[in-house]
């Protein structure tokens, strides 16, 4: 049972062609849409008192949780390893795992659209996601790689929806919101900008994957990046902040104990 286990994470076993016919892949993917919208109207119903953003943010924090969770386990447990065997045929579980996230990338662009929320470059990692995910299940390779990505991207999503909402509930400048910040800025570093770095050179030096899916890898990584600048002037302000704050309260303490020893 060991080797037999050993030889199907090495060459993971492709999609069958009945499989194939019994759910096409376009049927998966509106089954996956209806049911993330359906999830977004029964929050809208369950929280009339809230705006359509905190429904649409909380079906952003399910897929963040439920993506980052099947991505590791495909990754890391199911296999094949993405960083040594990139370009492989798809598995029946890396396709679930993608229809998953193609659903709810095509929900979440069309709210965006439709509310004009987000600018040009949410909607266009959202598209790049799309085209990337879609290309892959088309392909019948390289979920392994698209996967990822999608668990980079996400292990940071939870942090953010929960930095939105704890400004909504006014509890954004306590510890818990310095907290969330703080995680949030060293997992994007480590795992969309370091990881990130080491899975697209994989990408680039296998001869196996199709050279758009190599290229979509770029993209997503040149947004990330994009993402990090943004990030890194954010920390600096919040940073200088805090410190003169912390000045400021320092400098205080110091001036009432001269008065009073006055």
């Amino acid at each position: 049972c060991g080797w037999k286990c050993l030889l199907r994470a090495v060459n993971p076993i492709p999609i069958s062609s009945p499989d194939r016919m019994l759910f096409p892949l376009p049927l998966r993917a509106a089954c996956s849409l209806l049911a993330w919208f359906c999830l977004y109207k029964w929050f809208c119903h369950r929280h009339r008192h809230r705006s359509l953003e905190w429904s649409c943010r909380l079906v952003t924090l399910t897929h963040g949780v439920l993506a980052t969770c099947l991505s590791a386990y495909i990754g890391f447990i199911d296999g094949p390893w993405p960083l040594s065997h990139p370009g492989t045929p798809n598995t029946t579980l890396q396709v679930h795992g993608l229809c998953l996230s193609l659903g709810y990338f095509i929900f979440d662009l069309c709210w965006c659209v439709y509310f004009q929320t987000e600018g040009a470059l949410m909607l266009a990692h959202h598209l790049v996601s799309i085209v990337g995910i879609a290309a892959s299940l088309a392909l019948g390779e390289s979920a392994a790689d698209v996967n990822a990505v999608i668990f980079g991207s996400e292990i940071t999503n939870p942090l953010l929806q929960a930095r939105w909402f704890l400004k909504e509930l006014g509890l954004y400048h306590t510890f818990t919101g310095d907290l969330v910040d703080f995680l949030f800025v060293v997992l994007f570093t480590g795992v969309r900008i370091g990881m990130g770095a080491w899975l697209m050179y994989c990408e680039l030096a296998s001869p196996r994957p199709r050279w758009y899916i190599k290229l979509g890898g770029v993209v997503m990584y040149v947004v990330s990046w994009v993402f990090m600048v943004s990030i890194c002037r954010f920390a600096r302000r919040k940073s200088m902040r805090k410190y003169q704050a912390w000045r400021s309260h320092r400098l205080g303490l110091k001036s009432n104990g001269h008065l009073k020893s006055h």
